[in-house]
This record gives structure tokens, sequence and C-alpha cells, in this order.
């Protein structure tokens, strides 16, 4: 099936056994989502200040918010390392979605990924829409981020993830551009899946944003408890079914969101939990994809 059809089927009520190493029954992903310093602004000659996943109240009026910058350097300047901290605290790996224009701008960000040994996902050159972008402008962006993201670690991104949704044409873009060994512009499953793009296999690892603090910007938690639960009982089911479906579990965080402590300290309490759990594989998303390549090639 080629990527722009429909799949309603999927793997159905059998999917494959993962083959999680070590007969794990559940494979969990924390993704720290590295954005601040690429979203649109005026001092980049936007024209406008993007709001997206800050703390609300700002849009009310035109021209440049200061406000909703400095929600943006919070999590550059203060919430990238608490997220740090906390996941090297419990020894967790982590994949970062990284921009690479957001990297440019604070490259200890990026030294601080490579000291822990933890994967990128490329997230964009910037944090923009690719929607927003004609068929040149999207290439260029792909290249670019691939590019600044290899200087930057010294190893090139495994993966790709745009913000929100890709265009039509972007998996076929990354196919032509041939660096990525997967893309996660997708919410469709809990386990990794192949589909065709331009004749070629490529495998796509789907992305969450039910377990994804974007909840917290947009009023449906409010607190560390709120989203501690919901991961917790997302894991504690996930495990049980484990037994006989082992699946996947993607946590996805932002350093201007989760990056503050009374939200930080949910990651601390899912993380305790998922280490009392003995048949867990706490992983890089980078390991799953070359697992699945290895374990599940394409038929």
């Amino acid at each position: 099936m080629t990527h722009l059809e429909r799949d309603f089927i999927g793997y159905g009520p059998t999917p494959p056994d993962p083959q999680w190493p070590g007969g794990a029954r559940i494979a969990v992903n924390i993704v720290v989502n590295y954005e601040e310093g690429s979203e649109e602004s005026v001092p980049d000659g936007d024209g406008f200040t993007e709001t997206g996943l800050t703390e609300g109240g700002s849009g009310a009026f035109t021209g440049r918010d200061l406000a909703a910058e400095s929600m943006f350097e919070y999590g550059s300047r203060v919430g990238v390392w608490r997220l740090f901290r906390l996941l090297q605290q419990a020894s967790a790996p982590a994949t970062v979605f990284a921009c690479a224009q957001a990297l440019e701008r604070n490259p200890e960000v990026a030294r601080a990924i490579v000291e822990q040994d933890w994967d990128v996902c490329a997230h964009g050159d910037r944090w923009v829409r690719h929607q927003t972008l004609d068929e040149a402008q999207e290439r260029a962006a792909i290249a670019r981020a691939h590019d600044v993201i290899s200087d930057l670690c010294g190893t090139p991104p495994v993966g790709w993830y745009c913000r929100y949704s890709p265009t039509e044409r972007t998996r076929a873009l990354l196919v032509e551009h041939g660096g990525f060994l997967y893309d996660s512009d997708s919410y469709a499953d809990e386990l990794p899946y192949w589909t065709t793009v331009s004749g070629r296999d490529h495998l796509v690892l789907p992305y969450s944003l039910a377990l994804n603090d974007g909840k917290m910007a947009r009023g449906n938690m409010a607190t560390a408890d709120h989203f501690f639960a919901y991961l917790r009982d997302s894991f504690d089911l996930l495990y049980e079914e484990g037994a006989d479906q082992p699946k996947m579990m993607t946590v996805g965080l932002h350093c201007r969101l989760m990056g503050h402590p009374g939200r930080a300290i949910a990651l601390r309490r899912f993380l305790d939990h998922v280490r009392a759990h003995d048949r867990v594989w706490l992983c890089r998303r980078a390991d799953i994809a070359r697992h699945w390549i290895a374990t599940h090639p394409p038929a």
C-alpha cells in the first residue's frame, strides 16, 4: 500500500510479535522536542510571533509578542536542562526531536545529546508547518535540517518528524533525500509499519499526541498528577496486554511546557513507575527502527 492511501485495517486483531529485546512486553520511548529558537518570530523576519504550545494569554494584539518569545526562551535556557537532568538521573535513554535552527542557537544542547548517546530525529529546519512551504522550500528544509544536525551532533539524524503533519509530498522528498531510516509523521498505530513511497519500502514509527504534554497547553490537563496518572494508566494497560501483544509507547515532551518544575515531576514519577517493572525496553527511537528493520523487514 502506498503512503497516500488510507489504511483502516492495519495489523488487525493479530498484530505481529515485535520480539522486543529481552522478551519485553513494551518498548517505551521518551521524546524531548527541542524547538526553541526555531519558531517563527519578528526578529527572524516572519512578521509575527509564534505562540504555539505556550502558556496562553498572548495573541490578543498585533505586533511582536515579547511574552511569548520569553516563554520559548525559558524552554532553551531552563526547561531543556531540567528534562535532561531527570532523564540522566533515571539512566533513561531518550530521543530528541530537534529543529536544526534551535540547535544552532544553543549548540551546548547538541553536545549534551552526544554525551548522553541519545539519538536525534530531525524536527525540521525550523518549527514551521510544512504546508506553508512549496516543494523547493520543503526539499531545501529537509536537506538543511539533515546537514546542520549532522554537523552539530557528529552523526546524521536517524528519523524525521514534521510539525504536526507532513504534506502529501514529504515522504517522497525524504525517500529522495535518502538520509533517514524512518519518519514519525503518523499517529495510526502502536507498532512500526512499512509503507511504499516512490516505489520503495519506507518505515514509519508512529508518534503520539495522546501521550503528549501538549494537552497541558490546551487546558486538557492542569497538574503533574493528571499527566502522570494518564501516562501510568496507559503504561499499565499496555504492559498487561504485552503478555500476548507487545506494543510501543511514545511519550512526547516539550521543554517550555514539561520543563517547568510543577510539571517535570510527572516525568520523574513516570520513570520510577516504569523502572519498577522488569519486562520493559526503555529505548531510543533509533533502536526501535533498527530492531524493526532487522526483525520485521518489508515483505
